[in-house]
């Protein structure tokens, strides 16, 4: 082979390899094994007719064709071993020629981090305060989740349950037909429009009402946006909350039980406090990458930017499909074009890459790792945490290799922020790391169930 290094810059290496009779020859023999199996040749069975009649009726292109498939990545390999190449992802490849075969290649190369004077950022956790205010707050959210909704003679309030039919329309097209839903009107509700509960606000039970609401302009979707929506609406019944007393009876009947209002109030304060720890821990963790960042110098190649571009779209299609929904009705509903979106989505593609890139040199120079034995610690910890029969379906879906590598890097992150957060206070020692996986990440939240502020504070 005949290797050309056309360019060369400290993040991508370009290439153009020239293939010559003697490196086709082996790709070109299983290539025609692969051919011959599926060719009908008259006089012949299959898999058995000889190269020479293969390549008579098909031509020697076909399977030059039919080798390009192993022949360039395998050669590529090979070439980048002899010439001491590390490629940090898929090379970008050309085809130029085919008789003979030669191909361009553009490899990028690590991506080059400085993470400038890291170590002499210091910042301060948020200080935390539990108020009484706040704590009095998740009470009455208890309260009001515990009582029972009781019928009442006299018009809609805020915070009333009313069950209504519903009917909107825009421009002669009937856009909601909801019957027999039940509705909590609040100042804060903007369902479906802006101003919905307060024209329900007041009505009687066996009312019916007739408005007209403006879609806002920055409807989600663009067809509707900034045009005039008539409803109507009728009442079919009316409810309220009962509540109960703030007492040491009520504290007994939350969850698995509290022996005194005291009590409770000191479990919500406690709960109110550990969260707020949490979230502060967050919000360091966060300004710390931030300082970290405007120290920082990346240089890497655009097909490194590009392959996770394309990463985020195809993510966003899987979600979609999830959702049932697939990209080109998504794009119609946006009023985007694949361009478009895009170009929308660069800038979040960069941002994620090079807080990737900052994490794993982090890692790299405060010498943090994650072993085997931690992955199966933290899988033993998930799957106890689910209980139950989703256990089983729990440890099924984490026994493979991406499940295990999701787990390593999520543990590999926490240890690093963990890090940087020792760091950032002063607090840091000289040797490696030290492990601290008591904080939860993303990916983690993200598989939890959601909560209410109540529920959260008192489970």
């Amino acid at each position: 082979m005949n290797v050309t290094r056309d360019t060369v810059t400290d993040t991508e290496v370009t290439l153009t390899i020239s293939m010559d009779a003697e490196d086709e020859e082996p790709f070109l023999n299983r290539s025609y094994r692969r051919v011959a199996s599926r060719v009908r040749i008259p006089g012949f069975r299959p898999g058995k007719a000889p190269r020479s009649v293969i390549e008579s009726q098909l031509g020697r292109e076909a399977l030059v064709h039919e080798a390009l498939e192993f022949m360039i990545p395998e050669s590529l390999d090979q070439v980048l071993k002899d010439e001491d190449i590390r490629a940090f992802i898929e090379p970008q490849l050309e085809v130029l020629d085919m008789s003979p075969v030669s191909f361009k290649a553009v490899v990028p190369l690590e991506p080059l981090v400085d993470l400038g004077e890291f170590q002499s950022i210091r910042l301060e956790r948020d200080p935390v305060e539990v108020t009484d205010e706040q704590v009095n707050d998740v009470l009455e959210s208890l309260r009001f989740e515990a009582a029972p909704w009781e019928p009442v003679e006299r018009p809609v309030a805020y915070g009333d349950q009313a069950t209504m039919n519903v009917k909107g329309t825009i421009e002669g097209e009937q856009v909601i037909t909801d019957e027999g839903i039940d509705f909590i009107p609040n100042e804060e509700n903007d369902l479906p429009l802006p101003g919905f509960s307060a024209e329900i606000n007041g009505m009687n039970q066996g009312d019916t009402k007739e408005f007209t609401l403006n879609v806002p302009d920055d409807y989600p979707q663009a067809d509707y946006a900034g045009k005039p929506c008539q409803f109507e609406v009728e009442v079919l019944a009316i409810k309220e909350k009962d509540l109960p007393e703030l007492d040491d009876e009520f504290a007994k009947g939350v969850r698995d039980g509290f022996e005194s209002l005291e009590a409770l109030s000191d479990h919500v304060r406690g709960r109110l406090n550990d969260e707020a720890e949490a979230a502060a821990t967050r919000r360091l963790e966060q300004s710390s990458l931030e300082e970290v960042k405007k120290l920082a110098k990346i240089e890497a190649s655009e097909l490194v930017y590009r392959r996770e571009l394309d990463m985020m779209y195809e993510e966003r299609e899987r979600s979609l499909r999830n959702q049932r929904m697939d990209m080109e009705l998504y794009l119609s509903y946006m009023g985007q074009t694949e361009e478009e979106l895009r170009e929308q989505m660069k800038p979040q593609a960069e941002e994620r890459l090079n807080t990737m890139l900052l994490l794993r040199k982090l890692a790299d120079e405060e010498n943090i790792e994650v072993s085997p034995e931690d992955v199966e610690a933290e899988i033993d910890n998930l799957i106890t945490s689910t209980g139950g029969e989703s256990e089983e379906a729990m440890r099924q879906a984490l026994n493979t290799e991406n499940a295990r590598e999701s787990v390593r890097s999520t543990l590999l992150n926490r240890k690093i922020m963990a890090r940087l957060v020792e760091i950032v206070q002063g607090e840091a020692s000289t040797g490696p790391a030290a492990e601290d996986t008591t904080q939860k990440t993303e990916p983690e939240a993200e598989n939890s169930e959601e909560s209410s502020p109540a529920e959260e504070a008192t489970e």
